[in-house]
């Protein structure tokens, strides 16, 4: 299994299971050099979240195969080439860097909106024009990447994906991208750190799912493995992804990942169709009463 680095708690609090905060400017040089000492040779990032293309480039990327994505297009942008081409030209000043391995979409969905044709055309620009190798999405379901591929292509997909939701999976989207010559990435293989915290831990908002909870406490138990272990060995079995992001927070958190990835899984939860979008969606977990 190859790792990306995610590097989100580099310039924010981000996680629920984060006990850190933000991560200090010393501890993530330690966690960068450490990870490329280890292998580790691509990173992950993005324009909205706090300051860390500016952290990167103080510690300098430039041999890293860096990826960034785009932020929401302004309702009121009147030129999508030129504000597409100007937040790029920001990024690379901020990472400190002559071009990038791949920027993405962060909202995808708009590709699906009046503006899609212009915004996939400004994309292609970047690409042609040298500022990025590949250009693609990340994407929040297999509905929407279904809707995306049949109108566009892409060189670098990030999906949504873990031991808990398998829908990338179960929907062969995963085999028809990698068949389609598409680099697939797997974000939230820890569903922002849920699935690492002891059944102790875990928030009251997500008793909903006890019986999920119940069912993955006992095989954790039957198959004689650490949350973490299970999260990362999940995708040793999985042929068609190329990267899977991590984000960690110290060095230890870092070797920790790197010593549970090693191994395979005998059997998988027996999940039952496990497709409620409160929960799987971090993005929805804020509404959880």
């Amino acid at each position: 299994m190859n790792l990306a680095l995610g590097t989100v708690q580099f310039g924010m609090d981000y996680g629920i299971s984060n006990s850190y905060g933000r991560v200090a400017f010393q501890e993530v040089c330690s966690i960068l050099q450490h990870a490329r000492e280890c292998g580790i040779d691509t990173l992950d990032t993005a324009i909205a979240y706090g300051e860390r293309e500016s952290v990167l480039g103080r510690f300098g990327v430039e041999q890293w195969k860096t990826i960034t994505k785009l932020p929401a297009v302004p309702k009121d942008c009147t030129d999508v080439t030129r504000w597409v081409n100007d937040q790029l030209l920001q990024s690379l000043n901020r990472l400190r860097v002559s071009r990038l391995y791949g920027v993405l979409l962060h909202r995808p969905s708009q590709l699906l909106e009046r503006i899609g044709p212009t915004l996939y055309d400004a994309l292609q620009g970047v690409q042609s024009s040298g500022i990025t190798n590949k250009i693609g999405v990340s994407v929040y379901n297999p509905a929407e990447l279904d809707m995306l591929l049949n109108a566009y292509s892409f060189g670098l997909v990030q999906v949504p994906l873990n031991i808990l939701d398998r829908r990338m999976v179960e929907s062969g989207l995963l085999k028809y991208l990698s068949g389609s010559g598409v680099e697939v990435h797997a974000r939230s293989a820890f569903l922002q750190g849920l699935l690492l915290k002891e059944t102790d831990q875990r928030p009251v908002r997500f008793n909903l799912w006890r019986k999920t909870w119940e069912i993955w406490d006992g095989w954790l138990k039957m198959a004689g493995v650490t949350p973490l272990q299970a999260c990362l060995r999940y995708f040793n079995g999985l042929p068609h992804i190329d990267r899977v992001l991590v984000g960690v927070e110290t060095t230890s958190q870092l070797n920790q990942v790197l010593c549970a990835r090693e191994g395979n899984l005998t059997s998988l939860p027996e999940f039952k169709n496990l497709e409620d979008e409160r929960l799987i969606n971090p993005a929805n977990w804020d509404d959880l009463s």
